[in-house]
């Protein structure tokens, strides 16, 4: 070190401030910005903190009930509570009885709930085609794929007992389901129901027409079963 700059350190002249201990580094006023600072980032630190498991106490700690958990509210200890007397849940709403059960009181309906037209065949048949003909074939006969490969045969659509049941029977079946073949309610809605079992009936005719029943140009019943076994193959190109 200079011996100007030591003598300066160690006799500093007559009337000049003394250097403050922290003009060379140290002392206490950088030890007091030091202290400052760690307790600023303390303070914020544990704001931080407070915030945060707050939050997380909030997300954790939620006022409801999971499924079948006890309460201590309720007289029974059941957390899980019935309906109001009366409520419906929306879009169930069934008023029509004959529509949504296929029955009048205890009786299957035997009329359909709407005219069985073209629409309704073709709706019908693409509905037929996708659920029914696994089992029950195509042409209702009971050969489907799944009979092909061991599953129980189904009985025929053709027999006497089912081409003179009422409508509401096959309805009734695809609702609730029947010996071994399950129930269809949650697979197809009510008027697409309706709409098979106007199809069932159109192959139940096709496969039984007489003369009289035949259409214009066509005079062999064999002929026109032919035609309603191709009509069944074909797709219905109903979207």
């Amino acid at each position: 070190m200079p011996q100007a700059i030591q003598d300066q350190r160690l006799r500093p002249e007559r009337g000049a401030k003394s250097p403050s201990e922290s003009a060379w580094g140290w002392g206490p006023t950088r030890i007091n910005k030091c202290r400052l600072s760690a307790a600023i980032k303390l303070v914020v630190g544990v704001c931080l903190m407070a915030t945060g498991v707050g939050c997380r106490q909030d997300m954790h700690d939620q006022p409801k009930y999971r499924p079948l958990r006890e309460s201590r509210f309720f007289a029974n200890a059941s957390s899980a509570r019935p309906h109001v007397e009366g409520t419906i849940a929306r879009g169930t709403l069934q008023t029509d009885a004959a529509f949504f059960t296929g029955k009048n009181g205890a009786l299957f309906v035997n009329e359909l709930p709407f005219p069985a037209t073209e629409a309704v065949l073709n709706r019908g048949q693409e509905r037929f085609n996708i659920y029914c003909s696994p089992c029950h074939g195509q042409t209702g006969a009971g050969n489907g794929v799944v009979v092909q490969r061991g599953y129980p045969t189904p009985p025929s659509f053709h027999i006497d007992r089912l081409r003179n049941i009422e409508a509401g029977y096959f309805f009734d079946v695809m609702t609730n389901g029947f010996g071994r073949m399950p129930d269809y309610r949650a697979q197809i809605a009510p008027r697409d129901r309706w709409n098979i079992v106007a199809y069932i009936r159109a192959l139940q005719l096709a496969s039984h027409a007489t003369k009289g029943d035949l259409p214009e140009g066509v005079t062999d019943p064999a002929e026109a079963q032919k035609r309603a076994a191709e009509a069944t193959a074909k797709p219905s190109g109903h979207k």
